[in-house]
């Protein structure tokens, strides 16, 4: 058998007959089965729309050629007594969890949240008009933030193939779309994550490992360097090593390892708001035409320098999706962004941040547990404002001028809008970063400037950051590790993900 990796331009509503076809013409051959390596869309000629494939042919016409061997990540098994307690369900501590267990340790993941089908009937509940959950909301429980997100499983992270594709294989074993494999920009869709994420933990306690939800780590107890027992809402854990995954959000973790003499430093993040168009909009500026066959909604990613000294893009893009309550606090107000699989909705949003450090947005150099104060101090700002989990919001013409003159927007955002002078609740910094990139925006994609900024989006990235060594292990600590977004090195589900496998490698080898 002989094996040819191809090029093919394909009209965006191909079929896999029409696909064959192609084939057939471009190497003249008859007999042959195939798989598509790679999927992207090129639309930089809105007249020529078409996809871009990478396709692996096998035909005993071909002559010679031999398909690449992949090296698979290589996890090696044997009984072991160590116990290891993992903190957090989301991508980085599931999959370091999911890994160990393979490998042969006994593996807990304790969660604060609840399982993923209660946490989304408290979010359905929530976004009703009913009270919030602390426990079970767009940040915490089973499957982290990154499940009640649009799912993207894009990264940019080098060195992480072999954890990649160990992901990849993973959803999709426990029930993700092929097209995930090869996607340039694969996504899973809020329901489809639901529906993983808990097949994912069936099959980890099927390998003997255990969860346990609404489990708040509270404290844990370090001496000379080497954890010892962690304690938690229903009673203390002993375990021979602890990884913490506790995402972007939970602030108190931060606090208590600080406290506890894990160390930290602040670092870069981004503040801003969520904009948000109509799709069709969307579309019509990418595509040059309401609806593309084949294609379920158009995607943009926009950057620009912003005032020379912040620069200014957009972040988490979610088409055919909707702007989301997605505090983790009861007295704060901030906003994210979500979709479906069929991104279908109405509208499209994304977040316009602007990069700063958290000194800028103190006006003082600051400590992490200071940085931490600060943003909380905005998110509560943004609540009070609010008087609830409204969302304060403006046009986008009405934040490049400075004045409030449309009072009724049109929204995906469930639980309803508050025309708010954003320019003056967002630190002028990023307001003016915001305003400079806003023309640069508009060139880019046409009538952007019909479009609305939604309430504060703070949860872009950590503001603080771990010292560790590689593969996790915290500084000073022996068995100690913090893994994921909340660590400060990932962002994203894929790398957040990769985080974790890579820190419980470290562990086996």
């Amino acid at each position: 058998m002989g094996y040819q990796l191809i090029s093919i331009k394909a009209p965006t509503s191909y079929t896999d007959d029409m696909l064959r076809q192609m084939i057939a013409r471009q190497l003249k051959i008859r007999q042959f089965s195939f798989q598509v390596e790679g999927k992207s869309l090129d639309a930089r000629n809105k007249r020529d729309i078409h996809w871009l494939l990478r396709v692996a042919v096998v035909s005993p016409e071909i002559k010679g050629g031999e398909a690449p061997q992949e090296e698979p990540l290589k996890i090696p098994y044997r009984r072991r007594p160590e116990k290891v307690l993992v903190v957090g369900s989301g991508p980085a501590g599931f999959f370091c969890a999911f890994v160990l267990q393979k490998a042969g340790f006994q593996t807990v993941i304790i969660d604060r949240g609840s399982d993923v089908l209660k946490r989304n009937r408290s979010i359905q509940t929530f976004e009703r008009g009913g009270a919030f959950d602390p426990i079970n909301n767009y940040a915490f429980g089973e499957g982290g933030a990154g499940t009640f997100s649009d799912g993207k499983l894009t990264s940019r992270s080098k060195h992480i193939s072999k954890e990649r594709r160990f992901i990849l294989e993973s959803y999709i074993e426990a029930g993700a779309p092929q097209e995930i494999a090869f996607m340039t920009h694969p996504h899973l869709g809020t329901d489809n994550l639901i529906r993983i994420v808990k097949n994912l933990r069936q099959q980890y306690e099927q390998l003997g490992g255990e969860i346990l939800f609404e489990t708040q780590l509270e404290d844990i107890v370090v001496k000379k360097g080497k954890f010892h027992e962690a304690i938690t809402s229903h009673g203390s854990i002993a375990a021979d090593a602890l990884f913490v995954a506790p995402g972007h959000s939970a602030y108190e973790t931060y606090r208590m390892l600080i406290n506890r003499g894990v160390p930290f430093r602040t670092k870069n993040f981004a503040l801003g708001s969520r904009m948000e168009h109509p799709q069709e909009l969307v579309n019509r500026a990418q595509w040059g035409k309401a609806n593309l066959p084949g294609v379920k909604a158009a995607e943009y990613r926009l950057t620009s320098p912003g005032d020379g000294k912040h620069q200014v893009y957009s972040f988490c893009m979610c088409p055919g999706g909707m702007v989301v309550p997605a505090t983790a606090y009861a007295d704060t107000n901030i906003v994210n962004g979500m979709s479906f699989y069929k991104r279908d909705g109405h509208f499209a949003n994304a977040a316009c941040v602007a990069g700063l450090h958290p000194d800028e947005l103190a006006g003082k150099v600051v400590t992490p547990l200071e940085a931490l104060a600060e943003i909380e101090k905005l998110e509560r700002a943004f609540f009070s404002f609010a008087g609830g989990f409204d969302a304060p919001s403006c046009s986008i013409t009405d934040f490049m001028e400075g004045k409030l003159r449309q009072t009724h927007l049109d929204s995906s955002y469930p639980l309803g809008l508050k025309p708010a002078p954003l320019w003056e609740m967002l630190p002028a910094n990023v307001v003016k970063a915001m305003r400079a990139a806003m023309p640069d925006f508009g060139r880019k994609m046409r009538n952007f400037e019909a479009g609305n900024l939604i309430g504060l989006e703070s949860k872009t990235s950590a503001p603080i950051q771990v010292l560790r060594q590689e593969g996790g292990l915290c500084e000073g600590f022996e068995n100690l590790y913090v893994i994921g977004e909340g660590s400060g090195y990932a962002g994203g589900i894929i790398s957040s993900a990769a985080d974790g496998v890579k820190a419980a490698m470290r562990l086996i080898i």
